[in-house]
């Protein structure tokens, strides 16, 4: 085994992994959480201790 199957093989074994966190991202089980994700800027939050944007001194 030279350098150049290792690098052949660390080159398949790449593209392997790639498609498969493609193919996890992509796939119908994750939408549900994707979609919880991307909403969450969205939702409504009272925190006590956040400081309101009105109540900033100037």
């Amino acid at each position: 085994m030279d350098i150049n199957d290792l690098r052949s093989l660390t080159t398949v074994l790449g593209l392997l992994c790639f498609l498969g966190i493609v193919g996890w991202a992509y796939g119908k089980s994750s939408k549900k959480g994707f979609d919880e994700a991307a909403n969450l800027p969205f939702a409504e939050h009272d925190d006590e201790g956040a400081a309101s944007s009105t109540s900033h001194p100037r």
